[in-house]
């Protein structure tokens, strides 16, 4: 893979967020400790390739001194992206002045809870059972993963800033 960079998003980039949105997570809405979110409306950033080709999109929202990363997608692995990404969240979240930067993933995602705490992040909360009432908003969201793991909780990590 080539190079890339990491740009904030435009609102020329929102079409095509939407469409991604909509491939990567079967839906334009996520949703994470009942909160409906739609991502293609969200502060971000991308990263392109030298090519100019998007590989990635992470998007964030700030309330008063917590930072909440919403989603992240790379879609090339092993290069950096993902850890790029969020390294772009950090910065703009600390410019924000917020001291702590937050996610939610849920039980089944293995990949994604090592790959947050390589980068200091920490489990502060696992609310059992939330994905029950995610589901009444977001009906979309299976009950399991492709291995069969059931979805069930929410994780909560944060890194202070």
């Amino acid at each position: 893979m080539s190079a890339f960079s990491i740009r904030p998003i435009e609102d020329g980039d929102r079409p095509g967020i939407l469409e991604l949105i909509r491939g990567r997570w079967h839906d334009a809405i996520v949703v994470a400790h009942g909160v409906v979110f739609e991502p293609a409306s969200l502060p971000g950033f991308l990263a392109v390739s030298d090519a100019g080709t998007v590989i990635g999109l992470v998007t964030y929202t700030v309330d008063v001194d917590v930072c909440e990363l919403v989603t992240i997608d790379a879609m090339v692995e092993g290069h950096g992206v993902g850890r790029a990404l969020v390294n772009a969240v950090v910065d703009a979240a600390r410019q924000a002045g917020c001291h702590r930067l937050e996610l939610v993933t849920t039980n089944d995602n293995d990949h994604a809870l090592g790959f947050y705490r390589r980068l200091g992040f920490v489990v502060v909360e696992v609310r059992e059972d939330a994905l029950t009432e995610s589901r009444r908003l977001k009906p979309s969201i299976p009950l399991a993963n492709e291995a069969g793991v059931p979805i069930r909780d929410e994780i909560v990590l944060a890194l202070s800033l």
